[in-house]
C-alpha cells in the first residue's frame, strides 16, 4: 500500500506522463524577436560658404575689366590706317582713360558704402560694355575720347582694387588677406590672359570684332553679377566667411 501511494504522488508531481520523461521540468520556448538595425545617419555634404562664389563673381568683373586696359595699345595702327587719326589724338583717349581709371576708385567705394556693392558693379560694366559697342561704330577721333576714355575710364576705374577690398571685408572675417590680394592680381589676370586673343583677333579680323566681342563679354558678365552678387552677408542671412555669427550692416 504505502509503494502504491509513492508511485501516485510522484505521478501527481510530475504532471503527467509527458512529465514523467521530461524530468518533471516543463520548458517554454520563447518567440525570437527580430533583430533591429539602427538607423545610420547619412553624412551632411559641406557646402561651399556663401563667400566663395560672391569673390568667384567679383574676381570674373575685375578680370573683365582688366582686359580692357590692354586694347588701346593694340587699336593706334588700325584707327590711324582707316580712319587716317594721328597718334596724338588716339593717344589722348588713352590718356583719358587712365586718368578716369585712377580717379574714379575713391570716389566708387564711396558710392559701394551709400547705393550698394551690386548696383556699383552692374552700372561700371554697363559703362563699359556699352562704351565698346559705341566705340566699334565711331567716326571721329572725339568719339574715341569720349566713349574708351571716359565711359570705360569710369567703368574699369570702379573695378579696382577698393572694390576687391570692399568685397574682402564684407564678406570674409577669416582669409581676408589671401582674399583681397588674389581679387586685386585678378585685374593683371585678365590682362595676360586676353592680350595674346586681342592681338591675334586685331590681326586676323581687324580691330571691329574683338572690342565687339569684350563688349558682349562684359554684358554678360553684368547679368552674372545682376543674379549672384550681393551687397553683404546680412542680405541672405549668413555669417560672414569665419565669423560665430552673422554681423549686421
Amino acid at each position: 500500500m504505502a509503494r502504491l501511494l509513492r508511485i501516485w504522488s510522484i505521478g501527481t508531481l510530475g504532471g503527467g506522463p509527458g512529465a514523467a520523461e521530461s524530468g518533471g521540468m516543463t520548458c517554454e520556448t520563447l518567440p525570437e524577436e527580430a533583430p533591429t538595425t539602427a538607423a545610420v545617419p547619412l553624412a551632411r555634404v559641406r557646402r561651399p560658404h556663401r563667400a566663395w562664389g560672391i569673390a568667384a563673381v567679383a574676381g570674373v568683373a575685375i578680370v573683365t575689366a582688366g582686359a580692357f586696359s590692354t586694347v588701346p595699345g593694340l587699336l593706334v595702327t588700325p584707327l590711324h590706317a582707316e580712319f587716317g587719326w594721328d597718334r596724338g589724338r588716339i593717344a589722348l583717349a588713352t590718356a583719358v582713360n587712365m586718368v578716369l581709371y585712377g580717379v574714379t576708385a575713391p570716389f566708387a567705394a564711396a558710392a559701394m558704402d551709400r547705393f550698394g556693392v551690386r548696383r556699383v558693379v552692374l552700372a561700371a560694366l554697363g559703362l563699359v560694355g556699352f562704351g565698346a559697342l559705341l566705340t566699334s561704330v565711331m567716326t571721329a577721333a572725339w568719339q574715341l575720347t569720349l566713349y574708351w576714355g571716359v565711359l570705360i575710364g569710369l567703368g574699369t576705374g570702379s573695378l579696382t582694387m577698393t572694390f576687391a577690398a570692399t568685397v574682402s571685408a564684407n564678406w570674409f572675417h577669416a582669409r581676408r588677406g589671401m582674399v583681397t590680394g588674389g581679387l586685386s592680381a585678378a585685374s593683371h589676370l585678365g590682362q595676360l590672359l586676353f592680350l595674346p586673343l586681342l592681338a591675334t583677333s586685331v590681326d586676323r579680323l581687324g580691330w571691329r570684332p574683338p572690342v565687339v566681342t569684350l563688349a558682349l563679354v562684359a554684358l554678360a558678365v553684368a547679368a552674372l553679377a545682376a543674379l549672384a552678387l550681393r551687397d553683404h552677408p546680412a542680405d541672405v542671412g549668413v555669417a560672414p566667411y569665419g565669423a560665430a555669427r552673422p554681423v549686421p550692416r
